[in-house]
């Protein structure tokens, strides 16, 4: 879906802010570009709707170099959603959501029933926000209706730089939980930049952690945190260890070092589930997993002796 082929770009002539880094991402995926300002990430981003240009190398989107299109074209098929919003002051909520529709010509009837479906999966009933204006929404609500203004023409790719860097920590734990529950973004193709790496663990299918323009690492949560590929990417990842083992792997993973069930737990957990998940699952009782139509009881001595086990 997305490529990007030993791509470089310099500020002046000694700095080099991204240096011939190269990956894929594919249709449907979620990467996380990570790292510490300064890395990278978000130059990065940018050249891939054209905000910046490479100096060299290729970046390719459904198998067409990017240069081949107008950016105006290019980013017709692209959401793109920033740390401050970005959003018209002037404008309502559901004019800055229906914006890119409207230059797109829809009629009005398909702009504004697409405007108050994305409110509503937002929890901005168009009711009440529909005509009020950015200034009268909280930092969450401000940083949801940019999320439904890049959603608004159905773009295949969404770009996201830093969309939650701006919340308090507790909006921000319940805006992200909103994202990753939001049927809009199970079929698109994503990459996002953060420097927060519970953030990049949590949502993304892959991560691509970068420092000083290049790529470290490349892989899923559980590479990076049980495989590291260098002393930067554990070094980077240790503070947080313990919480990131957690996220990154779930119940199925564990699933050989697992009790079978006996008797049934009194819950029920899915075998998608993170083991962060399954610890908050069985805070006062064991739960009931099943996987390929065996059963597994989960408590948690079990768990742990269950992570203890996959790390050895």
């Amino acid at each position: 879906m997305i490529k990007l082929s030993n791509v470089s770009k310099y500020f002046g002539p000694e700095k080099k802010a991204v240096d011939d880094i190269s990956f894929e991402v594919k249709e449907g995926e979620t990467l996380v570009l990570l790292g510490t300002s300064g890395c990278g990430k978000t130059t990065t981003l940018r050249m891939i709707n054209r905000l910046l240009e490479a100096d060299s190398g290729q970046i390719f989107i459904n198998g067409k170099e990017i240069r081949e299109l107008s950016p105006e074209i290019l980013r017709r098929n692209i959401g793109y959603v920033l740390q401050n919003t970005g959003l018209f002051p002037h404008y309502t909520v559901s004019d800055n959501i229906g914006l890119v529709p409207s230059l797109l010509k829809w009629d009005k009837k398909r702009i504004h029933d697409r405007t108050t479906t994305l409110m509503d999966k937002l929890h901005l009933p168009a009711a009440t926000y529909a005509e009020v204006y950015p200034q009268q929404l909280s930092g969450g609500q401000q940083q949801r209706v940019g999320l439904a203004r890049a959603l608004a023409a159905d773009p295949p790719v969404l770009l996201m730089d830093e969309p939650f860097g701006a919340l308090d920590p507790l909006t921000r734990i319940s805006v992200r939980k909103e994202f990753k529950s939001l049927d809009e973004i199970s079929h698109r193709t994503i990459i996002l930049v953060t420097h927060d790496v519970e953030e990049a663990f949590e949502l993304g299918h892959r991560i691509c952690l970068m420092n000083e323009g290049r790529i470290q690492q490349l892989g899923t949560p559980a590479e990076l945190i049980f495989h590291p590929a260098n002393d930067f990417v554990r070094s980077f990842l240790d503070p947080q260890r313990l919480q990131l083992e957690l996220k990154s792997l779930q119940i199925k993973d564990l699933w050989q070092w697992l009790p079978s069930a006996a008797t049934p737990g009194n819950g029920q957990l899915a075998a998608s589930s993170t083991c962060w998940d399954a610890l908050e699952a069985i805070t006062h009782q064991p739960v009931t997993v099943t996987h390929e139509q065996e059963q597994k009881i989960i408590d948690g001595n079990g768990l742990m002796e269950a992570i203890a086990a996959y790390k050895n």
